[in-house]
């Protein structure tokens, strides 16, 4: 069979299923991952404008003070987020995944009008980038959960995607908002950098509206033991009558899923869900799936790069702010570019292990040449533009790695890591695996964000970008033995999977366990007599089980 035979995931989903309602509902959702690349584009390009340094005092004390200062500012929404991913669980399982929309947008909003009114107040603009992080760390828990309990199974990687592809649609527009700003503000101007940041108020703004045009998940009122409305909403978002054997294997696998997780933790307090996943096996090693893929992709070095892209970009040789800020907006574009050609045309069709391998090899491939190119060449004779023209070509093919290895890390990782939450949680626990797992890819985030400055210092560039070599390197091992293939699965069926001994889990779990719903079970004789009563069964609100 070849690398890129697209899997047969579409032959049991009606034409209607993909309508205007789930296109909506997706597009708002996964809209959300503009918030992060919003940040990480706007802030690296703020602190190194002229008219933020003088107002804040940037460039005072020693090189260490500096890089402390630097990564206080440019880490603090991190270090909201972390908290914002874990209040996330907490305001989704009550609130449900539309008002925790509401709640984030509110934050959001609130922390950046602090920033933009803080006038040379360090403490004030570090408030308000907390704040502001408190509503972006929950957009990675609501948005990838929303879009996995809406999607039909066939595309649900791709519509999971779209909130990944967009973090690079914020970044592009903070790039190019930030290379305006210096190209048409002059720095004796505070507008010069304030001016980016009306952006985060404008998409707070927006998605507070469009809260008010989605609706909640069938599958968070049937948590909520609303089954009747739980099936309306299905109806609608599949726009197939309640009756019709699509919907009713659907709406009846949900409810078996969460009957039986009821019945196995009956009584069980939110602290006893706690303790079911790190006492239960399968939840473990879903844990386990989720933590390395934070770990492994963030200290990749991908975000670091999109961090602090001008400083990179002048270390391969960039002169000039304006210069800089241009090629990081053409980074943004490419990334964008190569996200949403993943999204729509590589994780669901040659499956997420081989979309993994191929991202994270040419990440590798990438950060090596220019961990190569640095250590031969020298930071030092890259500023004094004093290269011959073999190695000023060799700066010419770094400044393309830095694009090249975007392109593996939208591929690979940055696809993976939002992924790995809407295909591995069962229902009882994908919000607080969510919010978890989110939390450390913020804590991960962090630390990055702020060692990279000291790393840079210490390790040299080339010595930091060795480092992410190496890290690259693991993930590569890590994905050969540890990922399982999920693509084209219902969220329903990964129990089994996951039940398997640990070390058959990913390289063997997606031939031991294939994927059977009520449907597909049906037409290939598999089910039980209970569970063909319960496919024939229209009747609001009664249980199908």
């Amino acid at each position: 069979m070849g690398f890129f035979k697209r899997p047969n995931t579409l032959k049991d989903t009606p034409s209607q299923v993909l309508n205007w309602r789930l296109a909506w509902g997706s597009f708002v959702f996964g809209l959300l991952g503009a918030s992060r690349g919003l940040d990480e584009g706007l802030v690296g390009g703020m602190v190194s404008m002229g008219s933020f340094e003088s107002e804040f005092d940037i460039t005072s004390g020693s090189e260490k003070h500096q890089a402390d200062v630097l990564s206080n500012i440019t880490s603090m929404v991190q270090l909201g987020s972390i908290v914002g991913s874990l209040l996330a669980f907490f305001i989704c399982d009550t609130l449900g995944r539309v008002r925790t929309l509401q709640v984030l947008c509110v934050l959001w909003l609130v922390g950046f009008i602090i920033v933009v009114v803080s006038h040379g107040n360090v403490g004030q603009i570090l408030a308000g980038r907390f704040i502001a992080g408190l509503g972006i760390g929950m957009t990675v828990v609501v948005g990838p959960t929303y879009i996995a309990e809406v999607a039909p199974k066939s595309v649900r990687g791709t519509l999971t995607n779209i909130f990944a592809g967009s973090v690079y649609l914020g970044a592009t527009i903070a790039f190019f908002s930030n290379w305006r700003a210096s190209v048409n503000i002059s720095d004796d101007s505070r507008w010069q950098w304030v001016d980016p940041q009306m952006a985060h108020i404008g998409f707070a703004g927006f998605f507070l509206l469009m809260s008010f045009t989605v609706p909640e998940t069938p599958r968070f009122y049937t948590i909520k033991g609303q089954d009747e409305k739980a099936l309306e909403t299905l109806a609608k978002l599949r726009q197939l009558d309640v009756d019709h054997p699509y919907l009713q294997s659907e709406i009846i696998a949900i409810r078996q899923q969460l009957e039986m997780e009821r019945e196995a933790t009956h009584g069980v307090s939110r602290w006893g869900k706690l303790r079911e996943m790190f006492l239960v096996p399968a939840n473990r090693y879903r844990f386990m799936l989720g933590l390395m893929a934070q770990v492994l992709g963030q200290w990749s070095g991908a975000n670091s790069i999109t961090i602090y892209a001008t400083q990179f970009f002048g270390v391969l040789g960039k002169s000039g702010q304006s210069e800089k800020l241009l090629a990081s907006c053409v980074l943004g574009v490419v990334k964008l570019t190569s996200a949403y050609m993943c999204a729509f045309f590589l994780i669901d069709f040659i499956g997420r292990r081989r979309s993994l391998y191929m991202g994270i090899s040419i990440q590798t491939f990438a950060l090596l040449y220019i961990a190569i190119f640095l250590g031969v060449v020298g930071t030092e004779r890259i500023e004094s533009k004093d290269l011959t023209a073999a190695q000023h070509h060799g700066a010419v093919g770094a400044i393309a790695m830095i694009y090249i290895s975007g392109i593996g890390w939208t591929m690979g990782w940055n696809s993976f890591q939002y992924l790995v939450n809407a295909d591995i949680w069962s229902l009882r626990l994908r919000a607080l695996g969510s919010s978890m797992v989110m939390c450390l890819h913020f804590v991960n985030q962090f630390g990055n964000t702020k060692a990279v400055p000291s790393m840079l210092i210490t390790m040299q560039s080339s010595g930091f970008f060795a480092f992410c070599t190496a890290v690259s390197v693991a993930s590569i091992v890590f994905v050969w033995f540890f990922v399982p293939e999920l693509a084209g699965r219902s969220l329903e069926s990964t129990d089994a999977l996951f039940s398997l001994p640990w070390w058959k889990i990913g390289r063997y779990g997606a031939k031991l366990t294939p994927d059977t719903d009520p449907l597909t079970a049906e037409r290939d004789g598999k089910m039980d007599e209970d569970e063909k009563n319960g496919v024939q069964m229209v009747e609001y609100g009664r249980s199908a089980v």
